[in-house]
């Protein structure tokens, strides 16, 4: 891999600077994409912006940033866009800096601004290459997301095309799901969730045949990583259509099957969808257990209701533990002796157990509390 500094001016940055908005951002004589189509959008408020020009018009050094050589010597920014976009906007006279515009500044001072130097590393590897320099000038510069790192070693059209549906304020994805979903379409957050679940969905093998739109369903023997996914697609495909479809037959299948509650947001919707979407359901069941599961104290994590119905496992659910003073008090009560084996312990070689499982109607409650050796818990746990 050739990583390489080079200095340019704001004057070379800026050359045909042209914003096309979704179809993209290009400066440095045309040669630089600022931000690929449907890449995130510009976030910097008006204070780190004005931040940008300050620093430049009073000859302070701007962080290094940093771009990728494409194969046909053309670039793309990995880091920078922010600032990158902040000076070609205020050059081109889209906003005003101290209530100035580029256009009212002296000869001298839109000459000091234009001949500023700027530093650039530009990076010229294979992807892999790429990926490792990324990760490891992120641990001291701007973060950026492990997404973001992806979509920089990752870009295609295919990628270009993914991004359109869930890297836009108020894209496809967004207004389809944003009750399911957490974080900003434009920090690449669905991006992420939907690669991750289509990974999850693709793997090297599948105990079932079947497919939906390109994306396979059953449970994958052999999951694949994201970077995996994006890796394989960005080579074989054009457009991200079936990614789409696939995010659209999630949301749909919530939709049908679950009422809504606020509490399903963030939920892995994905992987439920990929174990269990093919199964029957019987909705009115379903929705009365989940409801008699919201409104159960001991639950812990209500978000896990939503595994629980189909696994039963009492972990998703973090059920609700003894607290101190209840196991203090059992322990006294008993003596220091376990009930099962006889024996006596301290109290800190015993465990808090329910007398009657939570799974049998038994409550986290003073009544239901009984204190056992670790190996009688565990082997009591274990039946």
């Amino acid at each position: 891999m050739k990583i390489e500094l080079h200095k340019i001016t704001v004057r070379e940055l800026t050359e045909d600077y042209v914003d096309n908005q979704e179809a993209g951002v290009k400066a440095y004589g045309g040669k630089l994409d600022v931000r690929p189509p449907f890449q995130r959008e510009f976030v910097y408020s008006d204070k780190e912006r004005d931040a940008v020009i300050d620093t430049i018009t009073q000859d302070f050094p701007l962080n290094v940033m940093y771009w990728s050589v494409n194969d046909d010597g053309t670039f793309e920014i990995i880091d920078g866009q922010q600032r990158t976009v902040s000076i070609c906007q205020y050059v081109n006279g889209d906003f005003a800096h101290l209530f100035r515009y580029f256009d009212n500044l002296t000869k001298e001072e839109k000459e000091q601004i234009l001949n500023y130097e700027l530093y650039i590393y530009r990076c010229t590897g294979t992807d892999t290459e790429k990926l490792k320099w990324f990760k490891t000038i992120n641990i001291a510069g701007k973060k950026l997301t492990n997404q973001e790192l992806l979509n920089a070693v990752y870009a295609s059209p295919w990628l270009s095309d993914a991004k359109r549906y869930f890297s836009k304020s108020n894209c496809g994805a967004y207004l389809m799901g944003n009750k399911y979903l957490t974080g900003s379409p434009i920090q690449q957050d669905y991006l992420e969730t939907v690669l991750r679940w289509a990974a999850d969905c693709s793997g090297t093998r599948s105990s079932s045949p079947a497919t939906n739109n390109g994306m396979r369903t059953g449970t994958s023997a052999f999951p694949i990583t994201i970077e995996q996914y994006m890796a394989q697609h960005s080579i074989k495909d054009t457009d991200a259509t079936a990614l789409w479809l696939y995010f659209q037959q999630v949301i749909n299948w919530v939709q049908a099957k679950f009422k809504y509650r606020s509490v399903m947001k963030g939920v892995d919707w994905g992987a439920i969808y990929n174990k269990y979407g093919q199964e029957h359901i019987n909705i009115e069941e379903m929705e009365h257990r989940i409801s008699a599961l919201i409104q159960d104290s001991d639950v812990g994590n209500q978000k896990g209701i939503y595994w629980y119905v189909f696994d039963a496992d009492e972990r998703h659910l973090q059920i609700r533990a003894f607290d101190g003073n209840t196991k203090r008090r059992q322990y006294e009560k008993q003596k220091g002796i376990c009930p099962i084996c006889g024996k006596h312990f301290e109290i800190e070689q015993m465990e808090a157990d329910h007398i009657t499982p939570w799974s049998q109607g038994g409550h986290t409650t003073p009544d239901n509390c009984q204190m056992l050796c670790r190996d009688c818990n565990r082997r009591k746990s274990s039946k």
